[in-house]
């Protein structure tokens, strides 16, 4: 069972807008309980969200009570406090800035004067404004502060910045603001708490975030079927979703992320916003945040005494950082930023001339670059891993004329060959080397990369997410790949209700 509540200081302040059974003051949802088991969803559009107001002590109790509320006690605190929302927007799309000089210079009707001013003010409702220039504001402020309806203040000093923020009310709107705010209320709502009737018949729902335009997502649309498909024959409700979906979240029981992770990305957001939830994720946040960080990574397996090839950390300012790879490494030997995927972002040095002006190119991306040994083989190990153990492995072959997997042209990317094979047929090191470094990361699903010379084998990296598509990760086991991955969610989840 579901339901979503409006919360409101008094009936009249909700007199302009349709009304619903749904609608309760805060006097009644003071005394509102809940069936067992039910899923509730709380807007909260109390006149004051000030420390210990009425508004205040809404979102306190919803989330005392297990209620899913917007905007939580988190945000109602982070927006009292400037630093954490004071945002310079240089960065941001030029129509933005040039939507705010020419608002902050108006023409003053009375004088038909140019009337310059450094301030700006606009209101938000649920991440949507009626100025369209400024709807990547809108939604990015609503995501990072999720909150029915802003009042943001704007200011120009050097650049322009926001000055403010604070929570607004219903009662707080004039006529024209009340039918922009019952638009954007329609749209969240349908958006985050939908009734489909297909639903019913599964026990959990579970979202897989994906990325429609990606060039070379870790799973492509054929997998993604396949994963539906598993999922439905265990009772659980597989739904795609998108970036957009920020807000719909605490609709499911878990989340499974199928778009290259980064830290400073959304998807690293979601999985932080998820595991908040309380919803089962892979991958989780600490998953990404030690993975998708190759100099984090190397340090890690070094530490620990996985075996690697011999690696160097540089650093921009390191004057001897030429010196120290052809003495400790030699040539040919292999740079890359720590944050590259896919083969992007990595270069080998053939001499000291490719190495410096390889050097040179990466540390403009990066304060930090990584510096490995070369190691030839026709092909690297990939073991896929998932909740400590191993479910699939393949061969992918280096690309014909190429050292890597992957061939990066401008136009198109070319891969090598692969094979897929039973895990009982991979070298016993191989295997073991796959679960010993994914044992430090955590024990979600990951695929590790391996180089096997004669007997020495030698981790690459471990990836949170690593590449399921139709036709090559599944070749051997076919469907049940996907099956024990939604296995693995089904018994999360399970343990997590029955906690």
């Amino acid at each position: 069972m579901s339901r979503l509540l409006i919360v409101v200081d008094r009936t009249k302040d909700w007199a302009p807008y349709y009304p619903s059974e749904d609608v309760l003051t805060f006097d009644q949802y003071l005394q509102f309980s809940a069936p067992a088991n039910s899923r509730v969803r709380v807007i909260n559009l109390c006149q004051s969200a000030k420390y210990l107001s009425r508004g205040y002590y809404c979102s306190l109790l919803a989330e005392a009570r297990g209620h899913h509320v917007v905007p939580s006690v988190m945000t109602l605190n982070d927006l009292s406090r400037k630093g954490l929302f004071s945002l310079e927007l240089e960065e941001l799309d030029a129509s933005v800035v040039n939507w705010l000089e020419a608002a902050g210079s108006a023409i003053d009707p009375a004088s038909d004067e140019r009337n310059a001013t450094h301030e700006v003010r606009i209101r938000t409702y649920f991440g949507q404004t009626e100025h369209p220039d400024l709807k990547p504001v809108a939604r990015a402020l609503f995501e990072r502060f999720p909150c029915p309806i802003l009042e943001i203040v704007f200011r120009r000093r050097k650049t322009w910045q926001i000055e403010s923020m604070k929570p607004a009310a219903p009662a707080d709107l004039n006529e024209a603001d009340q039918d922009v705010f019952a638009t954007a209320f329609d749209r969240f709502s349908s958006m985050v708490w939908r009734k489909p009737r297909t639903r019913r018949r599964y026990r959990f729902d579970l979202a897989i975030l994906v990325n429609p335009d990606e060039e070379m997502p870790p799973s492509d649309a054929v997998a993604l079927k396949r994963f539906e498909k598993a999922g439905r024959k265990l009772g659980i409700n597989v739904e795609q979703i998108t970036r957009r979906d920020y807000m719909r979240l605490p609709e499911y029981d878990g989340l499974f992320i199928r778009e290259t992770t980064a830290i400073d990305h959304h998807t690293y957001r979601f999985a932080r916003k998820a595991e908040a939830e309380g919803l089962v994720v892979i991958d989780d946040p600490a998953s990404i945040l030690k993975c998708t960080n190759k100099v984090f990574l190397a340090d890690l397996l070094k530490n620990n005494k996985i075996p690697t090839p011999k690696t160097l950390i540089l650093s921009k300012d390191q004057k001897d950082a030429v010196e120290q790879v052809v003495q400790e490494l030699g040539f040919p030997a292999v740079i890359k930023i720590p944050d590259g995927a896919f083969s992007r972002g990595v270069t080998k040095a053939e001499d000291e001339a490719s190495l410096r002006a390889g050097l040179k190119d990466l540390f403009r991306q990066s304060a930090l670059v990584l510096a490995q040994e070369y190691l030839y083989t026709d092909y690297d190990w990939r073991i896929g891993v998932l909740g400590g153990r191993a479910i699939y492995a393949c061969k992918y072959m280096m690309v014909k004329g190429h050292w890597q997997i992957y061939q990066h042209g401008e136009s198109a990317s070319e891969s090598g060959g692969f094979e897929t094979m039973p895990t009982y047929e991979v070298p016993r090191n191989v295997i073991q080397a796959a679960l010993n470094s994914t044992r430090l990361i955590g024990n979600g699903l990951y695929g590790v990369d391996i180089k096997q010379s004669g007997n020495r084998v030698a981790v690459i990296e471990v990836n949170d997410n690593p590449s399921i598509d139709a036709g090559v990760e599944d070749l051997f086991l076919g469907g049940e790949l996907y099956t024990l991955i939604m296995q693995e969610f089904l018994s999360r989840m399970e343990e997590n209700r029955r906690r």
